[in-house]
């Protein structure tokens, strides 16, 4: 509709055309679907695609903060593996000095 072309909105409703349907339409499907216009086809064809290009620029600023979340919780864990190395060197060493009096 925002592209000012709610005459294809019924068959596209009628054919059950949602979201991840409407993302794998090429022109073919979009001729069965109704839309008989060389520029319609042309004026969805480009919206799907600049969608596309969203959605995986989307996708991939996703995967960068999933690693960069990875990274963070690694340096984390190394973290506490060092201080609970020194707490137990502390704590060893303490008990060999009482061992030793």
């Amino acid at each position: 509709m925002s592209l000012n072309l709610e005459q294809y909105v019924s068959e596209f409703s009628a054919q059950n055309v949602n979201g991840e349907h409407l993302l794998q339409l090429d022109g073919s499907k979009l001729k069965a679907l109704g839309v008989t216009s060389s520029q319609d086809r042309a004026i969805i064809k480009k919206k799907l695609k600049e969608m596309k290009a969203s959605l995986e620029k989307a996708r991939k600023a996703q995967e960068k903060m999933e690693k960069q979340r990875e990274k963070l919780r690694k340096k984390e864990q190394e973290q506490l593996q060092r201080r609970s190395k020194k707490t137990d060197k502390c704590s060893s060493d303490a008990t060999e000095g009482t061992n030793e009096q």
